[in-house]
């Protein structure tokens, strides 16, 4: 890799694990969009490059989120219990995920994505917190929540932060708590969605060099340093910063981001 690549890779991480650690996202909405310009300017196989962002993406949520979850349980937000009991169906739903995304052609993937961003925009610039209207459902509930949203998470590539926090905040759990458990949830999201990704591109013909499976290892070890390094400043901003204030300058970037990929979903090729 020149240096002009490894910088941007660098900027990426940095961009994505400071906002996985601030919203309990994951990061993988603000890297899908970039990895992909990326992957697209180096000539990589258009048939496969927004699998191949979107596999890259969700491998560095795995490291992102010990750095974030790091940070989050130094202030004690983090419900453990939660995580174990969303964390089967999440293992699930994550290997079944990417299965849908390899099923769809590189066009449809990129106008889902960017419809999934779009959405997830639009939930944090309204602000729109879901009413607290129940408690945290039993094992089978949580079990099914769960594989929900490792299903999506995996065809996407994101970390399940915006589907996970609302689902939390409306079974009245705080939202410092829902946001740093989210973070905590991006890693058994991010592991099984990444060994079903390798699994199900090992025999991809025409992948680069340094692939494994749908990742390319290049890119991850890059974003992954940067975004390691960047997630606990994230959180602990979490803490001390006027969120609310940056989530809507954050949703105009995934407004921005959701429009780059609309366009590259909607036109001859990707």
């Amino acid at each position: 890799m020149d240096w002009m690549l490894i910088l941007a890779l660098l900027a990426m991480g940095s961009a994505g694990g400071f906002a996985a650690g601030l919203l309990g996202i994951g990061g993988g909405m603000v890297l899908v969009p970039f990895i992909t310009m990326i992957f697209t300017a180096r000539g990589f196989p258009p048939e496969v490059v927004v699998h191949m962002a979107i596999a890259t993406a969700l491998a560095t949520i795995a490291f992102t989120s010990l750095s974030s979850v790091r940070a989050h349980h130094a202030h004690g937000a983090v419900l453990w219990r939660v995580v174990a009991l969303m964390a089967p169906g999440i293992v699930v739903g994550s290997w079944i995920g990417p299965w849908i995304g390899k099923q769809m052609d590189t066009q449809l993937l990129a106008l889902v994505f960017a419809l999934f961003v779009a959405f997830s925009a639009t939930q944090m610039l309204l602000n729109k917190k879901p009413h607290a209207s129940r408690e945290l459902p039993g094992k089978a509930g949580m079990f099914g929540a769960g594989a929900v949203i490792g299903t999506v998470s995996g065809i996407v590539g994101a970390g399940g932060g915006f589907l996970s926090v609302p689902f939390m905040s409306w079974c009245n759990v705080r939202i410092h708590n829902a946001v740093a458990t989210s973070a905590a949830l991006g890693f058994p999201i991010a592991l099984s969605g990444t060994l079903a990704n390798i699994a199900y591109g090992w025999n991809e013909p025409g992948l680069p060099a340094y692939s494994l499976g749908f990742i390319y290892l290049p890119a991850l070890f890059v974003i992954a340093l940067a975004s390691v390094t960047f997630a606990p400043l994230g959180a602990r901003a979490a803490h001390r910063m006027p969120v609310q204030k940056l989530k809507r300058i954050f949703a105009m970037l995934l407004y921005a981001l959701a429009a780059y990929m609309a366009w590259r979903g909607l036109s001859a090729g990707v």
